[in-house]
């Protein structure tokens, strides 16, 4: 993220109290179904603070798929953690991470990068880590919250590494868009 470390713990839980009281108007689950999300997806949600996208996208996947649920902050971990355990999700897999996923090539169908990557300090390293992950057909689902729609396109396609698909910012508060994965 932008920081060496994470957010101190207060900040985190001010932060988190106030994704909760607006998780209700987020339309995780729309979202995630117009994003592509099917039963038996391997997803990877890059940033997932407390699980917003992390539990509905484990709902959709079911018990056949997989969510990598990764931040950088402990305490997201452990929220994750406890909310999946409450819904009694067993699809959920944590990694506490500033960016390597440590998981294997192309073993990702899905990443979910919401409200995050204006946080990431290299960006490119980043979607190069995301490209390695992804299957060839995998795709990338993200915002550009906090950051110039343009200069978020720029960045997403440099390198070649992803390319636009789709834009779905009309029945969404923000722009959403899907990014394909290019073969090099």
């Amino acid at each position: 993220m932008t920081q060496d470390k994470p957010m101190p713990n207060l900040a985190f839980r001010g932060m988190a109290f106030a994704l909760r009281l607006m998780e209700p108007f987020k339309r995780s689950r729309e979202r995630l179904t117009g994003a592509g999300l099917e039963k038996g997806q391997v997803v990877l949600e890059y940033g997932c603070g407390i699980g917003s996208y992390t539990i509905p996208a484990a709902q959709i996947v079911g018990d056949k798929g997989t969510v990598y649920a990764l931040d950088i902050h402990p305490l997201a971990i452990s929220t994750v953690k406890k909310r999946g355990a409450k819904e009694n999700l067993t699809n959920i897999k944590t990694i506490l991470s500033d960016r390597e996923t440590g998981l294997p090539d192309e073993c990702v169908d899905v990443v979910l990068l919401y409200d995050t990557f204006h946080l990431v300090r290299d960006q490119q390293a980043l979607l190069e880590e995301l490209h390695r992950v992804l299957k060839p057909a995998g795709f990338l689902s993200a915002d550009h919250m906090h950051t110039d729609r343009e200069d978020f396109l720029e960045t997403m396609g440099s390198r070649n590494l992803f390319s636009c698909q789709s834009q779905n910012g009309e029945s969404f508060p923000l722009n959403f868009f899907t990014f394909i994965k290019c073969i090099i």
